[in-house]
């Protein structure tokens, strides 16, 4: 299923949200010039790379800067193609402003990118000894996954589901879309073959930052909606 929008207005502008997506759109754009030996410099100094922060000495004997972590930032602006950033600027338009909008633009941007370090801690602790250049925003927009899974359970999310590439659109609850996606991450996690067979894709992160995102969300709501009257539809 993919979701195409979903049914709950904003009563402000989401700076933030827009100025992310041009920000990642922007830097994958600046990337498709780049040499590609130069591009692989860039994704593992400033990609998430799990062994140089559990193994100093071969960190160091590469190369790797000592004690630098901007990484677990930086790598959240970073995109290994076309698809993946669109697939993820896509998720960050449809859910990220509704969540912006019950937090306003700083609080959100704090919660934006504590999930995706959370995110990124979870995927290093899961992975410890991986050589791959994590990079994406996938853990950050869980987070805003998560914290949209309790704040419109019951928002409605339009989903195309691709039958022979007919315009197939259905209405979901959004408790049942979110919820599904996490059964889907989990499934790959847990089932041997399926993590072979995409190892690219860093699923621990993904349920870190959903999970962060279920648990702070609370702590930055703006002050009128932090009285438990949670959802608007």
């Amino acid at each position: 299923m993919i979701p195409y929008r979903d049914n709950i207005p904003c009563e402000h502008l989401a700076i933030v949200t827009w100025t992310l997506i041009f920000v990642n759109t922007s830097i994958f754009l600046y990337s498709l010039f780049l040499p590609e030996k130069f591009l692989r410099e860039i994704f593992y100094l400033y990609g998430l790379v799990p062994i140089r922060y559990t193994q100093p000495v071969w960190a160091e004997l590469v190369g790797f800067p000592a004690t630098d972590y901007w990484p677990f930032l930086t790598s959240m602006f970073l995109h290994a193609g076309g698809m993946h950033t669109i697939l993820n600027m896509w998720l960050l338009w449809i859910f990220g402003d509704n969540v912006e909008d019950r937090m306003g633009p700083f609080r959100f941007l704090v919660f934006y990118l504590l999930c995706g370090l959370v995110a990124g801690t979870i995927h290093l602790m899961t992975n410890p000894n991986s050589p791959v250049a994590t990079v994406g925003a996938s853990g950050a927009i869980a987070g805003i996954l998560g914290a949209y899974y309790v704040l419109f359970p019951f928002a409605r999310i339009v989903v195309w589901i691709p039958i022979l590439f007919l315009p197939i659109f259905i209405h979901v609850p959004a408790i049942a879309f979110l919820g599904f996606w996490v059964i889907i991450q989990i499934g790959i996690a847990l089932t041997p073959y399926a993590a072979e067979a995409i190892p690219e894709v860093a699923v621990w992160g993904h349920l870190g930052g959903f999970v962060s995102g279920l648990i702070l969300y609370r702590f930055l709501l703006r002050p009128e909606y932090n009285q438990g009257n949670l959802e608007s539809w």
